[in-house]
């Protein structure tokens, strides 16, 4: 997002003020690949004067756009963004596009990041923030209006980050700062020092930081263009299956590697509850050493980040020379996946350098979802209402993953606690048993910790044996139908003195004859499980002296682009991003 200007030839700003720009022509832009199609960016409003470019959602968009059709407003498309432009018009008084932007900001719900400009007042834009990033350079060459660093180290290092609830209006005579009401605020003018690879980073300490915290930007680019909250229905445009095809499918097989195979265990639970099909999750390196059977109306699903994964490409030959449909879901545009699979889900989580995934396994969960919503479309498994509700949730995924970032400073003391304890079991039930896999692995990927995930009816099946003082044990207890077996589980730890780490809802039921404060701990954040955080903070890398692994022999390749069921204790996070 860029406004060329000419030079001034004062010195940058150090605190809030104005400097004169020459007046040069105004455009707003945006590249990110989920912005296509209909969903491409800028918007306008009915007149086309009001031209608007957007990151975030906005959570009431729906609301909003009902009361803005009521009025006689016509909308070119299903996007929240197109809301914002039509809002400002409505909004519009004859007294600058600042004012009918703080007017109609009034009225919007959600995390967003905006861009606006409008005919009327030309010679002006106005950038707002609400969540998502928003920086402002005032350079030699212009003033430039971007969402992150790196994208304009080339022109300046001398930035302006906007807080939340801030305006920033550009003009010929300088920059303003405000807040949503109007008052001026102060602007301190940072000097960036990265070097090219701490550019990459962001400023967090290693690639694995920085993909963490970028789950839920990686959520809402899946979700992106892809659902409509009013029709309940998803689209997935990339997907041109037949839909006789999809109606006759029998059986659904799964074929993924690693952290992708425990997001396909995930997929099982969603698919079978949602669009009522049988489904079969295998290992990509064990597909092909068997004889598997495959008919017409076989579906198989691929999942893979790089889209070259050796074994999960061997298993879509596979599959695919015995004549199955095949899809594959995959972060990298052009990979050998996407060139051989019949159709392809991208994930659009953007380059994952470090070497245990995150962001792309949280993306993964997403397209899982919005798979398994769009065959209970095709199949009308799955009534509107549901699906919609649905729908809401993963609109509202990004934020509360936002919110479960802020549970760092909890983890981080409970990993500190636990950080010597050199064995780890983690215990999950029914959807969640999957994350438990997932969690023990990222322990043992990140800080060379022995970690097994088991179900946790199975327990007492064996690993029982091995509980004592010496072994925590890391139960998911998401408030739902399985609470009260996963609170015998921890009496059963207990019994044998066993440290308990618990992650529960914000409003965990009664724990506390089962959690000792000095012998236990328990992490609450809107449901999501801190899995990637325990394993960073434990600096269980770091704390015991290790250092963090990013061996550049096994960087993953940078990509290309970028309800709650009730049953089952599936839980918002369960069901789609409880990597967190």
């Amino acid at each position: 997002q860029r406004r060329q200007a000419g030079p001034s030839g004062r010195s940058p700003r150090e605190r809030s003020g104005r400097r004169r720009l020459r007046p040069r022509p105004h455009a707003v832009g945006d590249a990110r690949p989920a912005h296509r199609g209909e969903n491409a960016h800028p918007h306008r409003d009915c007149t086309g004067r009001i031209v608007v470019v957007h990151n975030g959602i906005i959570e009431n968009y729906l609301e909003l756009k009902h009361a803005l059709e009521a009025e006689g407003h016509r909308f070119a498309t299903e996007t929240d963004t197109e809301v914002v432009a039509h809002l400002v018009e409505c909004e519009w008084r004859g007294d600058g596009l600042e004012a009918a932007v703080r007017r109609a900001l009034a009225r919007i719900r959600g995390l967003f990041a905006l861009v606006l400009l409008a005919t009327d007042d030309p010679q002006k834009l106005v950038a707002v923030r609400q969540g998502p990033p928003i920086l402002v350079v005032e350079s030699e060459g212009g003033c430039l209006v971007a969402s992150d660093v790196p994208a304009i180290l080339s022109h300046s290092r001398d930035v302006v980050f906007l807080g939340n609830r801030e305006m920033a209006v550009i003009t010929p005579g300088g920059v303003t700062y405000t807040d949503f009401t109007g008052a001026p605020v102060a602007a301190t003018t940072q000097r960036i020092n990265w070097d090219p690879v701490m550019a990459e980073k962001a400023g967090y300490r290693h690639f694995m930081l920085k993909e963490i915290f970028e789950q839920p930007w990686a959520a809402r680019e899946t979700v992106l263009g892809r659902t409509s909250l009013e029709s309940g229905q998803v689209f997935l445009g990339e997907l041109d299956i037949p839909i006789e095809r999809l109606r006759a499918v029998t059986r659904v097989v799964i074929l993924a590697c690693g952290t992708s195979w425990h997001a396909a265990l995930v997929g099982k639970f969603l698919i079978e509850r949602l669009a009522t099909v049988p489904v079969e999750v295998d290992y990509g390196s064990e597909y092909r050493y068997r004889d598997p059977i495959v008919t017409p109306t076989t579906l198989t699903v691929v999942i893979t980040q790089s889209g070259e994964t050796a074994d999960t490409l061997a298993a879509l030959r596979e599959a695919r020379d015995r004549g199955a449909a095949t899809i594959a879901i995959c972060n990298v545009v052009g990979s050998m996946a996407t060139r051989e699979a019949d159709f392809t889900v991208y994930t659009h989580a953007g380059p994952e350098i470090g070497v245990a995934s995150t962001k792309a396994f949280t993306s993964q969960l997403v397209a899982l979802h919005l798979l398994a919503l769009y065959l209970a479309q095709i199949r009308e498994t799955l009534p509107a209402e549901a699906a919609r509700r649905h729908l809401e949730d993963l609109n509202h995924l990004p934020r509360w993953l936002e919110q479960t970032l802020q549970c760092e400073d909890a983890v981080k003391s409970v990993a500190q606690r636990f950080h010597q304890h050199r064995s780890f079991l983690y215990l999950g039930r029914g959807i969640n048993y999957p994350i438990a896999l997932e969690g023990a692995l990222k322990l043992k990927e990140i800080s060379y910790i022995h970690a097994e995930g088991y179900p946790a009816g199975e327990m007492k099946h064996g690993p029982i044996a091995l509980v004592d003082e010496q072994m925590p044990v890391v139960t998911l207890l998401p408030d739902g139908s399985v609470f009260e077996k996963m609170a015998s589980n921890l009496q059963q730890v207990k019994a044998r003195g066993g440290p308990i780490i618990a992650v529960a809802d914000d409003r965990p039921r009664d724990l506390g004859a089962l959690i000792d404060s000095s012998l236990d701990a328990l992490v609450t954040r809107t449901g999501d499980t801190p899995a990637d955080h325990a394993d960073r903070h434990g600096d269980s890398a770091s704390t015991a002296g290790v250092p963090h692994r990013r061996p550049s022999r096994l960087r993953r390749r940078p990509a290309a682009q970028s309800r709650q069921e009730r049953d089952g204790g599936v839980t918002r996070a369960a069901a789609v991003a409880r990597i967190l």
